[in-house]
């Protein structure tokens, strides 16, 4: 078995599994069972599959062709960089938003947090830190 073959074995092997974490991602963005958890679903197991996907067409293309295609490698990076940084700021703005976590969430951390940043306005007086909270 030549480098060429070996290559396109590698390239295969990492797009289905690729192909095998997007419908997983899928699977978990329609089964789960709030914006939390789903964003966790679209943000990671999304971002492995397509990172599996380009990295197994990199390699094919670099053993097979010997092609480099920097295209590939932006697309890489940029989605290594982008996808979960997104995922967290829609988490984020989904719970400024109050939306409701799931019932079967056990805590939420991020109460404690956002009520000590409230709470350390020295500006606001109590009147006016209940009309913020209020919204």
């Amino acid at each position: 078995m030549n480098a060429s073959a070996t290559g396109e074995m590698v390239g295969a092997i990492l797009i289905l599994a690729g192909a095998i974490m997007a419908v997983v991602s899928a699977i978990g963005v329609i089964r789960l069972p709030d914006v939390y958890t789903r964003s966790h679903a679209g943000t990671k197991s999304a971002t492995l599959a397509v990172l599996l996907t380009l990295t197994g067409t990199f390699i094919y293309f670099w053993l097979a062709d010997h092609y480099i295609s920097i295209r590939l490698i932006l697309g890489i990076v940029f989605v290594f960089l982008t996808a979960p940084v997104a995922g967290h700021l829609i988490a984020r703005a989904a719970y400024r938003s109050k939306v409701p976590l799931t019932e079967t969430s056990v805590e939420d951390e991020l109460k404690k947090v956002l009520e000590e940043e409230n709470y350390n306005e020295p500006d606001l007086t109590e009147s006016e830190r209940k009309e913020k909270e209020d919204g």
